[in-house]
């Protein structure tokens, strides 16, 4: 047995996340060990214990859950997913924001701090491209096209984007938890007109773009160097929206597509992203967002690409491409 056969994978996510199982479930079939956890059990069920300085020059110590213990300086890739939030809700409000500091930046830089480990991506490098401005910007500079784009919280300007582009669709820059009646909602993409715009919108920032005549959509899911596009013909504008209507098409990527889709990684110093496109009816591809956290399993049953694998190849050999 190698260094390397007992290094574990670290897989950082909540509890009820589909596609991390899958990929725990790949990596154990190749005797791979792992090590999951969610910051949200902290301090109830996770603890940490990192020291350096002295004749330590990087981080050691361990994390420990109920079942398992990684060692600081022996993890050879974390995959970081969706964890849940600090919380601490015994505590009063002042004081859980105070312990929610705490363990945001000590428990999260060490995470974030990992010697010799390989990251799926690294979370400093996702909230980076979480940013929809940097990311348009980027996609832009990688040689993209992108829709007419306007984000702001002028009234007026907001009214004259949609006079001069006529079909305009709004979508948030971030989507939050967001509850009804205590239920998680999703906020919509949704065609917006002139006269739905009123003073309201000067109360934050929103994101418009001109809708793309679209005959279908692309999921591009990059992992390490290996592309995976998917079309989605759905007939939806929105087509998170019903799944029930997909029908999914394994394609390729136009060369200029696939080679402004490593620029991009490469800009933001990530080795995943998923990718959406809109495809016109002469083929051109148009940008609209990657997601460095985005979902991809549900798509390799019906198409039977391997992405399941390519993943968990990544996280086994411990280094970034």
């Amino acid at each position: 047995m190698t260094q390397d056969d007992v290094r574990p994978v670290v897989v950082v996510t909540n509890d009820d996340d589909p596609t991390a199982d899958m990929v725990v479930g790949e990596l154990h079939g190749r005797s791979v060990p792992v090590v999951r956890l969610d910051s949200g059990h902290f301090p109830a069920t996770l603890s940490c214990s990192a020291h350096i300085g002295g004749s330590t020059a990087r981080w050691r110590g361990s994390f420990a859950t109920p079942s398992r213990v990684a060692e600081l300086d022996g993890v050879r890739a974390l995959y970081y997913r969706r964890p849940s939030g600090f919380a601490f809700p015994h505590l009063d409000e002042q004081d859980a924001r105070f312990a929610a500091a705490q363990a945001r930046y000590g428990l999260g830089g060490v995470l974030v701090s990992l010697p010799d480990c390989a990251y799926v991506n690294h979370p400093n490098r996702i909230g980076d491209a979480e940013y929809k401005p940097a990311g348009l910007a980027a996609a832009a500079e990688c040689g993209f096209a992108l829709p007419p784009t306007l984000i702001t919280n002028r009234p007026d300007d907001a009214r004259a984007f949609v006079r001069k582009h006529g079909h305009v669709i709004y979508k948030p820059l971030a989507v939050p938890l967001y509850l009804v009646d205590g239920r998680a909602q999703t906020v919509l993409v949704d065609e917006v007109t002139e006269d739905e715009i009123d003073d309201r919108i000067a109360g934050t920032m929103h994101l418009l773009q001109a809708r793309v005549d679209k005959v279908a959509d692309v999921r591009v899911t990059v992992i390490g160097e290996r592309v995976f596009a998917v079309r989605i013909d759905s007939g939806l504008l929105d087509w998170r929206t019903d799944y029930r209507t997909h029908t999914y098409t394994p394609v390729e990527a136009p060369p200029d597509v696939e080679r402004a889709l490593f620029a991009y990684l490469r800009h933001f110093g990530l080795v995943f992203g998923a990718f959406d496109f809109t495809l016109s009816a002469d083929g051109a591809w148009t940008f609209i967002e990657c997601n460095p956290s985005g979902q991809w399993a549900w798509m390799e049953p019906p198409t039977g690409l391997p992405m399941t694998a390519a993943l968990a190849d990544l996280l086994e050999r411990g280094t970034n491409p």
